[in-house]
């Protein structure tokens, strides 16, 4: 996973290898000293299951943080590494580490539920665990099950739906309480479906993304597609011909104005959107250009957008909006704006772990066989090697065979 960020109420998270850094931004961050963690140093001890029987483990993972959110009220933290293990935080009054729970299988994706109970793990087998925040060692339980690899998960904001994204095109929603009841599918995307995200002030709405270059509008209850953004149109033409596909890999929502940022992996670039809630439309803003590939994006309350691009010297940029345009805020000599920039030497240490990881998602994409033009590109190949050693075509040779057959048999 590469360098990601997130936001709570008070503290900014940035995440990059096994370690991640928070920093408080709250009113009381003059002072809160930064937590930093790193997840090579957590217990190592697998779980029973992932053991062979000469009781060594059968994988080992790199510990590197592979995904992490905050609970809605920012209370609690939980992240999963490579190393299959659920660590879950408090961040109040001060950070500490309440448990690390060993997992079944490597996951993609978490969610916490709006009431702070449970911690839903999605992994790479389309199973969904579920975890007790209040019982902080017991082990998960398993709720839901799919025939294809989970990229994300989402709860809706009453906790009653539980929705799921897979490798194969599909979003479930299901019912948290009872997983086996299905509510709806939402049918569409042409690619895998690479993350989702409920509307937190529009609970009946669904954003999703895929590696189809789209960004889609659902009212998920029902599975009805509302609309449908395309992303490559608003590219340049040398970049919309281009050979790199057009992932979307992050959406995040700021609530003041329904502005939504989408982030594409292999392009440095964000697009700015707006969504008109009378009339279910999206509008194209802004699109932000970036000086090198872009990490991941998240909206800070109430008009702050942070976006991490692939440069271990700048990677974190601020923008805030002014004049209905998202503006980076810079200083006279170029520097920008990063309330962590006391930590600089260590952040260009935790970025230089991401420069120059391709995108988990590139392995994901539908391959395509055409074995009737692999067939008469090989057969072509052939007939020139053929020619040029001096060869009858294979063509010409069976019809002298058949020839001489023919005179045989006529002779008899």
């Amino acid at each position: 996973s590469m360098a990601a960020l997130r936001f709570s109420r008070d503290w900014l998270v940035i995440s990059s290898g096994s370690k991640f850094l928070a920093h408080s931004c709250g009113d009381k961050s003059d002072n809160q000293k930064p937590f930093v963690y790193d997840c090579s140093t957590a217990v190592k001890e697998p779980a029973p299951e992932e053991k062979g029987n000469d009781g060594h483990v059968n994988s080992k993972g790199s510990d590197r943080i592979l995904a992490f959110t905050f609970s809605p009220s920012g209370k609690y933290f939980a992240l999963i590494d490579d190393s299959k293990r659920l660590v879950l935080f408090r961040t109040e009054p001060s950070w500490e580490c309440l448990s690390v729970r060993c997992l079944v299988r490597r996951c993609t994706s978490l969610a916490i539920t709006h009431a702070e109970g449970q911690i839903l793990a999605a992994d790479k087998s389309g199973d969904v665990y579920s975890f007790s925040i209040l019982e902080a060692e017991k082990a998960g339980e398993l709720r839901l099950g799919h025939l294809s690899m989970l990229l994300d998960v989402a709860l809706s904001p009453d906790d009653k739906y539980v929705l799921t994204a897979d490798r194969d095109e599909k979003i479930r929603v299901s019912s948290l309480r009872s997983p086996y009841d299905i509510e709806s599918f939402c049918l569409g995307h042409r690619e895998f479906v690479s993350t989702i995200l409920v509307l937190p002030n529009h609970p009946n709405l669904l954003l999703s993304g895929s590696g189809d270059g789209t960004l889609r509008l659902w009212e998920y209850k029902s599975g009805r597609e509302v609309l449908c953004c395309e992303l490559t149109a608003f590219l340049e033409p040398e970049s919309a011909g281009s050979e790199k596909k057009c992932t979307v890999t992050r959406i995040t929502h700021c609530t003041q104005g329904d502005y939504i940022a989408v982030l594409c992996s292999s392009l440095p670039v964000v697009h700015i959107l707006q969504l008109d809630s009378q009339s279910l439309q999206l509008t194209h803003k802004q699109k932000i250009l970036l000086e090198h590939r872009g990490w991941d994006i998240s909206y800070a309350e109430p008009s702050s957008l942070w976006v991490l691009q692939e440069d271990k010297k700048e990677a974190a940029l601020l923008y805030r909006l002014s004049g209905g345009q998202w503006q980076c805020i810079a200083r006279p000599n170029g520097e920008k704006i990063l309330r962590t920039s006391v930590h600089k030497r260590f952040l260009c240490s935790l970025f230089a772990e991401s420069v120059g990881l391709e995108s988990p998602y590139d392995s994901l994409y539908k391959v395509t066989f055409d074995n009737m033009g692999d067939y008469l590109r090989n057969k072509e190949v052939r007939l020139q090697q053929r020619k040029r050693k001096g060869e009858q075509p294979l063509a010409s040779r069976e019809t002298k065979k058949h020839c001489k057959n023919s005179q045989s048999s006529v002779q008899c």
